[in-house]
């Protein structure tokens, strides 16, 4: 039995990992064999993810503490674990997926990403969205293109010239 003081500290360590995450994923881990847990944490633990279980009461309680979060009790029904993002806020949906699809456990049961809530039916659309590390190569070589570009041309005319004045030597010198 987990007292009144154990259970406060547990919703303060929810409540600061909430407010820190930049994406929250709540799953049904029930059936899954230890095995596939271990393997699961360590999976999540690899890009930077942390997991915490805890008691649906005591996640209510925590988002309450924060405010601003729709989740309803019954979504959260069953055992629920709480995935929280940081530095790329799409990788816990990728590796979710991808146990999904092994026909494994944990089932998504919903997602808030940046303040945007997703349910556990749109996982595969989560998932496909770009990681911040692809969304900033995506930008850098939008950027590197027209610099390619320029560089290019000032090649070209730079080579224009040279040829121009190799014609007028040549010219000068018959």
């Amino acid at each position: 039995m987990i007292t009144k003081e154990q259970k406060k500290v547990v919703v303060a360590e929810l409540t600061e990992k909430l407010r820190a995450a930049t994406s929250l994923y709540f799953v049904d881990f029930t059936g899954m064999t230890v095995a596939t847990d271990r393997a699961f944490r360590n999976e999540l633990r690899a890009k930077g993810v942390s997991m915490r279980v805890a008691k649906n009461t005591l996640i209510i309680r925590a988002l309450a503490d924060i405010g601003g979060y729709e989740i309803k009790d019954e979504t959260l029904a069953g055992q629920t674990a709480v995935i929280f993002g940081d530095a790329d806020p799409i990788a816990p949906a990728k590796i979710i997926r991808q146990y999904f699809e092994k026909g494994q456990k944990p089932r998504l049961k919903v997602a808030v990403i940046e303040g945007q809530m997703f349910d556990g039916s749109q996982l595969k659309q989560v998932s496909e969205l770009p990681t911040r590390e692809e969304l900033i190569s995506s930008m850098i070589g939008s950027i590197h293109a027209p610099i390619s570009g320029i560089v290019g041309s000032i090649n070209a005319v730079l080579r224009d010239v040279a040829s121009l004045v190799e014609e007028v030597a040549k010219k000068k010198a018959a």
